[in-house]
Parts: structure tokens; C-alpha cells; sequence
């Protein structure tokens, strides 16, 4: 659903404390629900959820308060949330929690995109595959990494190239933004690939890979408008190796491990150190 911008986070090896606690899953396929399959999901960003309350380090997460467009709230400890939701998004859905076994998610690939994961027969005839999430941060809903970095540079660089668009940063949905210091233009955290940064109260992060993009970077989100061109912009302008799968794909930002958790703060210094 719609995301939140936080002052401060406290953050350990498997990210923000309380971020993708919860994922809702289609009970026909037992597939996790996200916009990327929009055919089925777009709606999911129609919505907003947030806690109760803050997410406490080492406790049980508290309930979520989802906001449907037309200003319901929902508590996901109530009953009938689940079938609230159900009703809205046109399919049965149940909320859960990560499990053992990886969750599946169903992807919608563009025509100038190359698809990764295991083709899905479906009917629309869409270009259409599985994959699981939490790659490189197992039994969790990420789709990648625990964290999500892009920086200012790289957004200002697209926008050169694309004025027209919008490219703000909630499209691509970062953990954090950093702003980039100094002459350094265009998609600086690519150099960043295979070093370590150091962030806020003693946080130790390292940037792995790129981050691939996918067509939920061009659905509506609040008042940014529908824009295939955004995606088409990155695969015909930045196309990055990935080498997980070994081709040059649409990418924009960095995917991130934890090294040493601890707080962050809007305004902190991240600094990009050597590679080891």
C-alpha cells in the first residue's frame, strides 16, 4: 500500500523495525498480493496502512490501520477486516505474517522488459511470472534486500532526461534518500555497489546490487498520475548488470544489507566508505 515518511528509525539486519510486517495473501493462489501484477492489485495503492503505534525492537508488532479511499479505517486485529479488504480488492484475501517458507508474488513484465521467474498461464495473455521475495533477506516480504536506497542525483538526472515526468521518490518506494554531495551527478550509487556506508548512530550498511525496476513505478500513487514513460525511461537510459541473474536490466537505486543495526535519523550524514 501507500507508504509513510519517517523522522527517525531504528533499524537491524532485517531493516526498519516493522516495515513489510504483514502482507496480505490471495487465498485462490496462496500468492502474496502486490501492485506488481496491476491487473489484480492496482487498488492496493488506493490505500494507506500504518501501525497503531510505533514498532518496538524485540516486541510483537502491533495492529495495522489501513485507510481506504473513501476515508474507512480499518484495525487488521478486527474481524471483518480481512473480508472489508476482500470486498474492495474483487478477491479473497488473508492477512499474514513471514513465514518459514518464502512467499511467492506474481510479476507483470512490459514489453521492453526481460522477464525473470517462472511464466504464469493466464488468460489476459500478460507476460506474466512468479518469483519469491526476500532473496537476500529470507523470510521476510521484501523483494530484494532489507533496505532501499536511491539518491537525489539520480532523480534529478531523470528528470533531465524526462522532464515531463514526475520522479519523485515515493514512485520507486526507498527505505532512504540520501542526498548527494559535491559534483557528483547522474546515478552516483552505482559506484556505491560492493562498499560499505556508514550511517546515523553507528549504522553499518552495504550496497550489494542494483535495484531492478517493475511497472509499479508507473502506477498512480496519491497525485502522481499514471506514466508508462517513467519505466521507459530508465530500460532505454539505465540499464545496470544484475549479477543474481546475469543480464542488464532497468534499474534505479541500490539494494542494501545490514551490517550493524541502530538509529537513523532524517538529516543524518551517510558516508560511503572503501570496499573492503
Amino acid at each position: 500500500m501507500m507508504g509513510e515518511e519517517l523522522e527517525v528509525a531504528d533499524i537491524t539486519e532485517r531493516g526498519i523495525v516493522g516495515d513489510r510486517g504483514y502482507a496480505l495473501v490471495d487465498n485462490e493462489t496462496g500468492r502474496t498480493v502486490s501492485a506488481k501484477n496491476p491487473r489484480k492489485w492496482a487498488r492496493m495503492f488506493e490505500c494507506r496502512a500504518e501501525y497503531v503505534e510505533p514498532p518496538a525492537l524485540g516486541q510483537p508488532l502491533p495492529p495495522v490501520l489501513i485507510k481506504l479511499p473513501d476515508g474507512t479505517g480499518l484495525r487488521s486485529d478486527e474481524t471483518a477486516a480481512t473480508s472489508v479488504l476482500s470486498r474492495f480488492l474483487g478477491r479473497e484475501v488473508s492477512l499474514t505474517q513471514p513465514e518459514a517458507k518464502p512467499a511467492i508474488f506474481e510479476h507483470y513484465w512490459l514489453d521492453f522488459q526481460t522477464p525473470i521467474g517462472r511464466a504464469v498461464e493466464n488468460t489476459e495473455g500478460d507476460s506474466l511470472t512468479t518469483l519469491p521475495l526476500g532473496l537476500g533477506a529470507p523470510q521476510t516480504f521484501f523483494d530484494y534486500t532489507p533496505l532501499h536506497l536511491l539518491t537525489t542525483s539520480t532523480l534529478a538526472k531523470l528528470s533531465e532526461i524526462y522532464p515531463e515526468g514526475r520522479w519523485e521518490a515515493r514512485r520507486f518506494r526507498p527505505n532512504l534518500v540520501i542526498e548527494a554531495e559535491g559534483d557528483e551527478g547522474g546515478f552516483v550509487e552505482d559506484a556505491w555497489i560492493g562498499k560499505p556506508l556508514k550511517a546515523g548512530n553507528g549504522v553499518r550498511l552495504q550496497v550489494i546490487d542494483t535495484m531492478v525496476r517493475c511497472v509499479m513505478t508507473t502506477l498512480p500513487q496519491g497525485d502522481l498520475p499514471n506514466d508508462p514513460a517513467i519505466l521507459r525511461t530508465v530500460a532505454d537510459h539505465h540499464r545496470v548488470l544484475m549479477p543474481a541473474v546475469g543480464k542488464e536490466l532497468p534499474a534505479v537505486g541500490v539494494a542494501v544489507t545490514v551490517t550493524t543495526g541502530g538509529r537513523i535519523s532524517r538529516g543524518d550524514t551517510v558516508t560511503v566508505e572503501p570496499a573492503a
